[in-house]
């Protein structure tokens, strides 16, 4: 039997390098933590905050119209006539006449019969409910971002991990196969095969760093610290399921609870209220005023040269009909009515959507569901395969690529799996954004599946018991430095090309 290396459990290298890549610091940040500083950072929702602040201050001036208006007045005057006689005594002569007036006045008005302020008053308190509405969004959007990031992080992270674990086995392969060829128990084609596979992970590793730190800085731009460090989900992972199992009741939760919904609603609501509006230009307004003024001339005024001082105080209501606009109320009207057509079919266009974004979101989690349990099987079919073909290498009834292959597919699949169970997490909360009741609580049930303290045990491999996570850094196992297989220079002959057969000799048949 010829000499075949005993190669490294596979597991033992996976093991050293999740411990040493996915034990993190004390200062591991949990997703409720990144999600609270991104409340104080990011642009997006700032801006969303100040919008709904201006939103509600905005609906608040409504109320203005139905309450009363108070009104403080002052004033000083200085007269300078010239009073010309014209008959009688003294005519043809001038006589100045020099004095000043003084006015001070409170005035206040009360509406008492205004359909219209009262119909702006309505729309008012429908405009700050669809500031929350809005608000709403915009929180709910913001834990999705906050998630993505924060799982897309995780996945490189483990993307990494498996590619550096990849490179390890293909460097023992790569050795294994160069010392076979030395020792003239395996052909070249191998060390060659081994050398390509290896030079393939270096580059998949390269991309895999270089994705991770985009990942990170995308992360820290949207919770504001640099240096972020998510913790990575605990082990062995158990993923939340969604509840109820049932389509159409989440789509009935979005009909009733979904903030998209309730802001369309609220704005049919304005535009029946902007109807009302525009009818009341048909009909009268009544107003109650009320004032007390005082005037005062000192030196008298233009008829009397005796100082006086006026107090004077009203009382009284204010009606008025209009009677013709030149055609201006009753377009109005018609305008408002079709804008109230317009509001409706934006109503019945966002239940049509929210309904298929639900169903499209439930389909997509339960399809993930299901890929995560079909991945876990092909986890441990794919690490059984690649143990039939070390175990066949050793004894000579598998070749080298056959083992490459293998592991390979089984780092793919490892790789496909973490990254089904981020989505399948990442699912649940886009279906409670999809049917409009995604809340804190949610991601809160999401946070549990993480580790404590921004640490996590190793993923054993099939058939091995799970173990404790080591309080120190393992370190990986070195990574051998393969030299170049040297290639004999390829030379072969010219080839001979064959010469042509003779032609055939073709018999002039016979005359009939």
């Amino acid at each position: 039997m010829p000499f075949r290396p005993r190669l490294l459990p596979l597991s033992a290298a996976l093991a050293s390098l999740f411990a040493t890549l996915l034990a993190l610091p004390a200062q591991g940040q949990t997703l409720n933590e990144l999600y609270e500083s991104a409340r104080g950072f990011d642009a997006t929702y700032q801006g969303a905050r100040a919008q709904y602040d201006a939103s509600v201050a905005r609906a608040a001036q409504a109320k203005a119209g139905i309450l009363p208006a108070v009104g403080l007045t002052a004033g000083v005057t200085r007269n300078n006539l010239d009073i010309d006689t014209l008959t009688g005594p003294g005519r043809g002569t001038t006589t100045p006449r020099d004095f000043t007036t003084q006015n001070i006045g409170i005035n206040a008005t009360q509406p008492l019969y205004r359909p219209a302020n009262w119909a702006t008053y309505e729309q008012g308190k429908r405009q700050a409910e669809i500031a929350q509405s809005v608000l709403t969004i915009a929180e709910q959007d913001l834990i999705v971002r906050v998630s993505q990031a924060y799982f897309d992080v995780l996945a490189s992270q483990d993307s990494l991990t498996l590619v550096r674990a990849q490179k390890v086995a293909v460097a023992e392969q790569l050795a294994s196969a160069k010392r076979n060829f030395e020792v003239g128990t395996s052909t070249i084609t191998d060390t060659r095969e081994a050398q390509a596979r290896y030079d393939l992970v270096i580059a998949q590793e390269i991309a895999a760093e270089n994705d991770l730190q985009v990942k990170k800085v995308v992360l820290d731009q949207l919770v504001g610290r640099p240096g972020s460090v998510p913790v990575p989900l605990a082990q062995p992972v158990v993923l939340p399921t969604a509840t109820p199992a049932n389509i159409e009741a989440w789509v009935a939760q979005a009909e009733e609870a979904h903030p998209a919904i309730r802001q369309a609603q609220l704005g049919l609501d304005v535009a029946g209220l902007e109807i009302r509006k525009a009818e009341a230009g048909h009909k009268p307004t009544l107003d109650a005023n009320l004032g007390y003024n005082v005037t005062r001339n000192p030196q008298g005024t233009s008829t009397s040269t005796v100082g006086t001082r006026i107090d004077a105080a009203s009382v009284g209501v204010v009606f008025n009909l209009p009677l013709f606009a030149g055609f201006a109320t009753e377009n109005r009207i018609k305008e408002t009515l079709a804008l109230e057509d317009q509001s409706r079919s934006v109503l019945e266009g966002t239940r049509r959507s929210v309904a298929q974004a639900t169903r499209a979101a439930y389909l997509g989690l339960v399809s993930g569901a299901g890929q995560v349990k079909a991945l876990e099987a092909a986890e441990a079919s794919s690490q059984s395969a690649l143990d039939a073909n070390r175990l066949g290498y050793q004894v000579g009834v598998r070749i080298n690529i056959d083992v490459l292959n293998s592991q390979s597919q089984l780092y793919q699949t490892k790789r496909d799996l973490a990254q089904a169970r981020y989505n399948v997490l990442l699912g649940n909360l886009k279906l409670r954004q999809a049917n409009g009741t995604l809340t804190v609580d949610d991601m809160n049930a999401i946070n549990a599946t993480l580790a404590k303290n921004g640490s996590t045990a190793a993923t054993p491999a099939p058939g091995e018991r799970p173990q404790a996570a080591p309080s120190v850094p393992v370190t990986p196992p070195p990574i051998p430095v393969v030299p170049p297989v040297p290639v004999q220079p390829f030379n072969p002959p010219a080839p001979t090309m064959p010469s042509a057969p003779p032609p055939p000799v073709i018999l002039n048949p016979p005359v009939r």
